[in-house]
């Protein structure tokens, strides 16, 4: 920790530590405040907001800028996107083909939907319809990766110099949106429909439950965990290099994930291991590692935005988002439910595609988390959003963002 030019710069060990802090002062705001637990805002969402208000207060009193290292941060990522891979059943995969596919196709389309949205509003506002595109797939659907990654050619190919700026400044609002935005629309199409969940899911429920109490994690469970995922994580990273060679960028949680999702669904259980135990799918350890991953990252992403950065872009970006937002809940209610069957399981994926719509696929995962914890567990919803939003949704964005930069 040093403070130089008046800037409070913050090592990795200051920012694991303050994001830890952040999501315990999270579950003690939704402790205490019946609006958090009502619309089931997730409990990173909570801390992490009041702390980037709060750093904001003191740049703006102060004029102290905190920074912060974020490669643990991202990491984290990393470590959740893996766990998502190595607990992934093919088997489940296959029961929940035909929803598999219609989520994609109805996200595919939807993300063509929000490029067309956020050019519509920036040629309204008389602004470069390649701000739109910013305030579309690239940022919201696309998140603060996507938006990093294309910034610099778009800066060039269209002399936008603000293009990082306003990339960033539409991922984080958006952000903002998604976490608010899941709860509330479960909430909503829950009781209007009295949706329950399914005996199936609550069963499945249950027996982790009684699995969990009934086991003893000891130490050596929990390093076979984090040996099974940083040996998926080697073989994500490998793959990384080898679809970059091919001209395909990709980011690295999504290769992980991938690795994961292959490693466990074809190498067999009985497979000779090291450790002397079976591959640690869907055990308590992995439960853990992803809770604690998931969690701190969103708290961590939370609390560093600066949202002093914004203001002067703050017109264009907030009718934008403001027009984003309203798509995204009418395509959430009207057609993302319907076609995924309007019963609880909809209701609980609706939820995770607020979160990704206008968010990342951590925001979907914690707003799933979030509303299961309040009315129920959803199988089907946490096998298929996590494989629709990490995986499918990257390799769409690879297609749409140029196509609609050629066009302008």
């Amino acid at each position: 920790m040093e403070l130089v030019d008046g800037v409070l710069q913050l090592n990795s060990f200051f920012t694991v530590t303050i994001g830890i802090i952040v999501l315990f002062i999270g579950r003690r705001l939704n402790q205490v405040i019946g609006f958090l637990k009502e619309f089931s805002i997730p409990e990173p969402v909570s801390g992490g907001i009041l702390f980037s208000i709060l750093f904001t207060l003191i740049y703006l009193v102060t004029s102290v800028e905190v920074q912060f290292d974020l490669k643990a941060r991202d990491m984290l990522l990393v470590y959740f996107f893996t766990t998502i891979g190595i607990n992934a059943s093919l088997g489940d995969l296959l029961k929940g083909g035909k929803p598999l596919i219609i989520l994609l196709v109805v996200t595919i389309g939807y993300m063509i939907m929000q490029n067309l949205t956020g050019v519509g509003v920036a040629t309204f506002l008389g602004q470069e319809p390649v701000v739109g595109l910013l305030g579309g797939s690239v940022s919201l659907i696309g998140g603060h990766g996507t938006a990093i990654a294309w910034a610099p050619k778009i800066q060039e190919q269209f002399a936008l110099a603000s293009a990082m700026e306003i990339g960033i400044a539409c991922a984080t609002f958006g952000l903002i949106l998604a976490s608010i935005m899941g709860g509330p629309i479960a909430k909503f199409l829950i009781n209007r429909h009295q949706l329950k969940p399914s005996p199936e899911s609550q069963l499945e429920a249950e027996k982790g439950k009684q699995t969990d109490t009934a086991i003893k994690m000891t130490s050596f469970d929990f390093l076979d965990a984090v040996l099974a995922i940083h040996v998926c994580i080697i073989l994500g990273l490998l793959l990384n290099k080898g679809v970059s060679s091919l001209g395909l960028d990709l980011p690295v949680f999504v290769t992980c994930l991938f690795a994961g999702i292959v490693v466990t669904n074809l190498v067999p259980k009985t497979y000779p291991r090291v450790t002397g135990t079976a591959w640690p799918t869907r055990t308590a350890a992995i439960d853990l590692i992803a809770d604690i991953a998931l969690g701190t990252f969103l708290a961590m992403s939370l609390m560093s935005m600066q949202l002093w950065t914004l203001v002067d872009l703050a017109g264009p970006i907030f009718a934008i988002l403001g027009a984003q937002f309203i798509v995204a809940i009418l395509v959430n209610i009207f057609i993302v439910f319907p076609a995924m069957g309007k019963n609880y399981d909809a209701a609980v994926i609706c939820s995770g595609f607020g979160g990704i719509s206008l968010g990342s696929t951590p925001t979907a995962m914690a707003n799933m988390s979030a509303v299961s914890q309040r009315y129920g567990y959803s199988a089907q919803a946490f096998i298929i959003v996590p494989l629709v939003c990490a995986f499918f949704i990257d390799l769409a964005n690879a297609i749409i963002i140029p196509y609609f930069l050629g066009k302008m």
